[in-house]
């Protein structure tokens, strides 16, 4: 994997991101270009990898651990019915999630105008303790 990733400069810190969660394992941050409001990249702090599925298990675990409690607080916050999980893993080389909230499927081919003020209010929003 490559260590010049826009993932990696995101977990060091080298561009900003709208956060969304974080502990020692996970970050979770806003989609710049999102399909709908609350759209969420879930992406490992440590023991990267190019694609989700070849993660250390513990990694793994902690990551869909993270996804589960962060979908959750997604749907809560959204007022939206369910929430998109996506593994692509072809955009960028790095292991990441996509959580989206939706309630209907037309919702989840469209994009949402999203300004950095607007996605500041976002995070701001679904911030998560």
């Amino acid at each position: 994997m490559s260590e010049d990733t826009i993932f990696s400069k995101i977990v060091r810190g080298e561009i900003p991101c709208y956060k969304i969660y974080e502990d020692d394992t996970v970050l979770a941050f806003l989609d710049i270009e999102p399909r709908t409001e609350g759209h969420t990249l879930v992406i490992p702090k440590v023991n990267p990898a190019q694609y989700v599925w070849d993660l250390d298990t513990e990694t793994y675990h902690k990551v869909m651990a993270a996804c589960q409690k962060i979908a959750l607080h997604l749907r809560e916050r959204s007022g939206k019915a369910y929430v998109h999980m996506a593994v692509v893993g072809t955009d960028i080389p790095y292991a990441h999630v996509h959580l989206v909230p939706f309630t209907t499927s037309e919702e989840l081919h469209g994009r949402l105008s999203a300004t950095p003020e607007l996605l500041a209010e976002i995070a701001q929003k679904y911030h998560l303790s």
